[in-house]
């Protein structure tokens, strides 16, 4: 895989969390080890030798420790693991909506996101007010919006409810159409109807066919197996696998 080709490229990745028992105890990590810390340097200025401990009111959790991947334009990898195990903190690094406690991340090129269902968008609004504050959000410019807005109709061909479905429909739609080079899909396709999955799957081939690279997190082996190159197998924070799609899924 030359450099050139490489449009993520994760090095020694981790996200820790630090997880409070109470609010209290966050007010005391915030006020007593500086006040500690202070108090340990005024005992050094008077000599005094034994020194304490700077106390922690928390638990620490690490979702991600030193993961490393790479991946190329027109490579599509699945994410695979148990609840909890860290794909979609990963995926909110790689989206930049997460900040990591640690490691090197590389992105390069536009990035669509579809993490949660329904975000960005408003139940309140119409389809179309959807479409333009959703592809706002995602960088677009009112010229590329317009020139997009037929496209992004057609392809979700919703009324005007909104069930989860819809919201999916509406959401996939502009992400699909906004030249994405990296999209990244978190379990969202899941919702939709066998016969909008395939329509999503058939526009997510033809985005890999023009160089964009496809991040797919998804509980479906078939789906994994099928559509995606490699893999890679989360467990409690770490990469336990990396490599052909078929083998992890079996490692799964």
């Amino acid at each position: 895989m030359s450099s050139e080709d490489i449009v993520i490229d994760v090095r020694n990745l981790s996200k820790r969390y630090e997880i409070y028992n109470s609010p209290r105890d966050r007010l005391k990590q915030l006020v007593l080890p500086r006040l500690h810390q202070t108090v340990n340097r005024a005992g050094m200025a008077l000599r005094i030798s034994k020194q304490r401990p700077t106390p922690s009111y928390f638990r620490e959790f690490w979702a991600l420790r030193d993961v490393s991947l790479q991946v190329k334009g027109g490579e599509t990898l699945g994410i695979i693991g148990r609840n909890g195990s860290g794909k979609s903190t990963l995926l909110q690094i790689l989206a930049g909506t997460l900040t990591p406690t640690s490691g090197e991340v590389n992105v390069r090129g536009r990035v669509a996101a579809l993490l949660e269902l329904g975000s960005g968008f408003n139940p309140e609004f119409t389809g179309r007010e959807n479409v333009f504050l959703n592809a706002r959000i995602l960088g677009l410019i009112q010229k590329e919006i317009d020139a997009r807005y037929d496209h992004i109709v057609a392809f979700a061909d919703i009324g005007k409810t909104y069930s989860s479905g819809m919201f999916l429909r509406l959401a996939f739609a502009v992400q699909a159409n906004i030249d994405a080079s990296i999209m990244i899909i978190d379990e969202a396709l899941a919702v939709g109807d066998v016969f909008f999955r395939q329509k999503c799957y058939e526009r997510l081939q033809q985005l890999r066919d023009t160089g964009a690279a496809i991040l797919l997190v998804s509980h479906s082996m078939p789906d994994i197996e099928q559509f995606c190159e490699r893999a890679i197998l989360l467990d409690h924070g770490q990469a336990r696998f990396i490599g052909p799609a078929s083998v992890a899924a079996k490692h799964y």
